[in-house]
């Protein structure tokens, strides 16, 4: 069992930045690819970023440019950097393992002026 728990939301203008951080209970090397999703109101859950134990990242098309996920295998950390942030970024984002498809609780990050 892996626990997943996300820091760093909240409120920001557009046009701001956040960077989130992912705290797994456990080594994240063994939990294989490591990313963030994201949920607005009334819509489905969405892939934000990955990023693969060799460091090898995919983005959606709509943060391409403007987000950055990184992770710490030494201190078991997932990090997503946003910068440049839009209205549309608003959402719950979750922390995401591979390993057993593992969601941390979530984390409200609301751009907004």
């Amino acid at each position: 069992q892996v626990h997943l728990v996300e820091s760093g939301g909240g409120l920001v203008q557009p046009g701001g930045s956040l960077r989130l951080s992912c705290a797994a209970s456990r080594s994240i090397f063994g939990l294989g690819a490591m990313g963030w999703y994201r949920q607005a109101p009334g819509k489905e859950r969405e892939l934000v970023a990955t990023v693969t134990r060799d460091d090898i990242t995919n983005y959606a098309d709509s943060v391409k440019g403007r987000f950055t996920i990184s992770r710490d295998n030494s201190n078991d950390m997932v990090y997503l950097q946003m910068n440049n942030l839009k209205p549309e970024d608003t959402a719950v984002y979750y922390c995401h393992a591979e390993w057993r498809d593992t969601y941390g609780q979530g984390i409200q990050v609301t751009v907004s002026s």
